[in-house]
């Protein structure tokens, strides 16, 4: 079964070496698209494959108003049982703990794409561009 994705355009910042991504949603919005919210992924750093890039979800995530004004944690319970059942180890979460005070510290200095939160806020990907390919 393959799936489509739909209703969502999704810009994603994601260094290699972070243990999380930035994520930008948008929305159709009248004639054009806005920013919904922003998104952020906590996860394994991305390791290349054969097949392409490949990360492990680490199951929180946080939740960020458009403006950066307000933010709220996602499947903090879910984090929390996948701790006790040992799938995120000890050093997993002190990754990601230190990830979210990286996190905290972009949002507090508006930096990384935070730094640009207005401008992201009004991009619009141009449909002349073609869709990427990997080798």
């Amino acid at each position: 079964m393959t799936g489509v994705w739909q209703e969502t355009d999704l810009l994603l910042w994601k260094p290699p070496e972070a243990w999380f991504s930035i994520n930008a949603f948008y929305v159709p919005d009248g004639d054009g698209r806005r920013l919904r919210n922003w998104y952020v992924n906590f996860e394994h750093p991305t390791r290349r494959t054969e097949a392409g890039f490949d990360t492990f979800d680490l199951t929180v995530d946080l939740l960020i108003d458009p403006d950066l004004t307000r933010w709220e944690w996602k499947d903090e319970d879910e984090y929390a049982h996948v701790r006790r059942l040992g799938i995120v180890s000890d050093a997993e979460h002190q990754a990601v703990d230190a990830a979210r005070a990286q996190v905290f510290g972009m949002l507090a200095d508006r930096s990384g794409p935070f730094a640009a939160g207005n401008r992201w806020a009004v991009w619009r990907w141009e449909p002349t561009w073609p869709a990427p390919r990997l080798p």
